[in-house]
């Protein structure tokens, strides 16, 4: 089983992909969290993506996919993987599936995920990562419980870079929607997308996106 969370930041893709893997025993494979090893540790790769991520832009496809690759290959034994973050272009898409089929493999289920734009904006900029664990929490929905402490490790909670403003913010969602959207319509053609709304508006959150989502593929 391979899985493809989409959606814009903030929407609650990570927290979507940690449910179905503690549920089902699936890797949650994201590419940030890659980035984010391949940076501190200092690697080349690291060096050439934080350029980019610092700046709220786009990692360019040739560095994301061979590092994708890669982690595929390792995982290759896994009954079912969760990508969450990759693919983010049609050419990463287009790769993925090429990557896929010389594996006998093949994307299953595509997970599109949609919240207003106001509340993604809101919850990123309460968002807090673990700085060893990589935990997430939302000062707002999902406190530690211990301020700046995560819960898990007791390291130190930090704001990430791409977090820190708003005017950030917004131009990643604008990146998003001409770069990630379109990402929608290529998987619609395949009959494998299934979108699922997230908002406190209608009091949806991730819990009750996942039970309707292993409900439906279930049937």
């Amino acid at each position: 089983m391979i899985i493809i969370m989409l959606g814009a930041q903030g929407t609650g893709k990570g927290t979507v992909a940690g449910i179905l893997n503690k549920r089902n025993g699936w890797v949650q494979l994201s590419t940030g969290d890659i980035f984010r090893e391949n940076i501190a540790k200092g690697t080349e790769l690291g060096v050439e993506a934080d350029k980019y991520i610092s700046k709220g832009c786009l990692v360019p496809d040739e560095i994301t996919i061979s590092m994708v690759e890669k982690r595929l290959e390792d995982l290759k034994d896994e009954k079912g993987i969760i990508l969450d973050g990759f693919p983010r272009t049609l050419e990463q898409a287009r790769r993925l599936d090429q990557i896929l089929e010389s594996k006998g493999q093949k994307i299953d289920w595509v997970i599109n995920l949609e919240t207003p734009r106001d509340e993604i904006i809101e919850r990123m900029l309460n968002r807090r990562v673990c700085s060893q664990c990589k935990a997430t929490y939302n000062l707002i929905l999902h406190p530690p419980k211990v301020e700046g402490i995560c819960d898990n490790c007791g390291a130190e909670l930090i704001i990430r870079a791409d977090d820190s403003n708003a005017d950030s913010i917004k131009k990643r969602l604008e990146i998003y929607d001409t770069q990630t959207k379109p990402l929608i319509d290529f998987y619609n053609e395949k009959g494998i997308v299934i979108v699922e709304e997230i908002s406190q508006r209608i009091n949806r959150l991730a819990e009750e996106a996942c039970d309707d989502f292993m409900q439906r593929i279930q049937k």
